[in-house]
């Protein structure tokens, strides 16, 4: 089964040549991606964005890239010996320290820390339970981090960092809710467990008879689960969440197999992920997606991006339209004030970095 999802989800889809949608109504500003030259051509599902200037990306064959001067050059600073493994995940505290998260059964699930721009890589973790299959991970601040596994022994299982990502622990699931069957994440862009303020955090799941939306208030010991109305199946559910502040949220998905086809593809909480709300098709993203994420310096804009193109919404999820009909397959934004930027990722050495 994970086999099957994981070559599906490596598969990706081909970048499209890119074709800007008619600018957006008068007073809305309108949002175009800028391809900068990586020189790879990996699959660039994990990314971590800075600022406008500084944004690491990692890909297939253990690549791991990473700009300081928006995008003019990238640098090839892949960990040494990595290169059989998928850099799922890249999360970065700025354009020095970086840390990066492989995905596979067993020892695929690996964790490499960096403290020296990418010059060196230290192995901090790496997965010795067959039936672990590490997804995605985020930080909290500098120190705390939480990375999640598809479900072992009927439950999700949680991995821990309290120094950054130097030293991880496998977290007691005595307050993890059993998994439903069939059930996991999808490792599609990093984005299926995001970190909020404090001590929450969210992850999303799907494969099961419901996708659902876990939330945890202390950190990752004990966690609630809610039930969300977005599609379900083998290849459906929910692929990413992207949390504006404690209690909105935007989660975004569909089914993997049906990437131009809006199958029950977003909702939207007020709630701290109590709750969620389906976005109806005609308002949803126009198809399959994989990465979301809110724009810094606006009240309520968020961004999806799939493999066939990337939607934004103004009004915090609730309503979306098209602006590129290029393949992406992670969003990553951060920063503030004049430093603030977004980026993308996606199949053939893809990376863009989003302008108004």
């Amino acid at each position: 089964m994970r086999i099957l999802r994981v070559a599906a989800i490596a598969a990706g889809g081909l970048l499209l040549m890119s074709q800007l949608v008619p600018a957006q109504a008068s007073g809305k500003p309108s949002y175009e991606w800028e391809l900068t030259p990586t020189g790879s051509t990996a699959q660039f599902r994990g990314l971590a964005t800075v600022s406008k200037d500084v944004a690491w990306a990692g890909g297939s064959g253990g690549q791991v890239l990473r700009t300081v001067d928006g995008g003019k050059h990238w640098q090839n600073v892949s960990p040494a010996g990595a290169e059989t493994v998928q850099f799922r995940d890249v999360e970065a505290f700025d354009a020095e320290r970086a840390v990066v998260l492989s995905i596979g059964n067993g020892e695929d699930s690996r964790v490499y820390r960096t403290a020296d721009g990418g010059r060196s890589w230290t192995e901090t973790f790496r997965n010795t339970d067959p039936n672990a299959f590490y997804d995605c991970f985020d930080f909290f601040d500098g120190k705390r981090g939480l990375a999640l596994s598809d479900p072992v022994d009927g439950k999700f299982r949680i991995l821990a960092t309290a120094d950054g990502g130097r030293s991880w622990k496998v977290q007691p699931t005595a307050g993890m809710p059993a998994a439903l069957p069939g059930e996991f994440a999808f490792a599609a862009s990093g984005t299926c467990l995001v970190a909020g303020s404090g001590r929450t955090a969210w992850f999303a799941t799907g494969g099961g008879d419901r996708p659902r939306v876990f939330r945890t208030v202390d950190g990752g010991k004990r966690w609630t689960v809610a039930d969300s109305p977005m599609a379900s199946g083998e290849a459906a559910g929910i692929f990413s969440l992207a949390f504006r502040n404690s209690l909105f949220g935007v989660a975004v998905g569909g089914d993997f197999l049906k990437p131009t086809e809006a199958v029950k593809a977003a909702s939207v909480t007020d709630d701290g992920g109590r709750s969620w709300k389906l976005v109806p098709a005609e308002k949803a993203p126009k198809g399959y997606r994989s990465g979301s994420a809110f724009v810094p310096n606006t009240p309520a804009t968020v961004i999806a991006v799939g493999p066939s193109g990337s939607d934004v919404s103004y009004d915090g999820g609730r309503s979306w339209e098209q602006f590129y009909d290029g393949s992406f397959d992670s969003v990553e934004c951060a920063g503030h004030g004049s430093k603030a930027g977004c980026w993308a990722s996606g199949a053939r050495g893809a990376v863009a970095r989003l302008t108004r």
